[in-house]
């Protein structure tokens, strides 16, 4: 990170502007999205390509000012 980069970005979660930091965990967006237990965090990604997973976890991650999120529900019971 360069000395000029901002250390906090802000960020989207299930349309939800957040601030945070730019270098942050995984569990630490699902807490600051208020991510509900039984569903999963994905990043939006542009183009032609799958939206990527964010596990519940202490990975880390680098983020991008605006960069989009959203949350969905793991398992999905139709019928029931």
């Amino acid at each position: 990170m360069s000395e000029h980069e901002p250390h906090e970005v802000r960020i989207h979660i299930d349309r939800k502007p957040y601030m945070s930091p730019r270098m942050t965990t995984h569990a630490a967006l699902y807490t600051l999205g208020h991510v509900a237990t039984g569903y999963e965090l994905f990043r939006e990604v542009r183009g032609d390509h799958e939206d990527e997973p964010i596990p519940n976890g202490p990975g880390e991650i680098r983020l991008t000012e605006d960069q989009h999120f959203y949350s969905a529900q793991v398992t999905l019971n139709p019928g029931v």
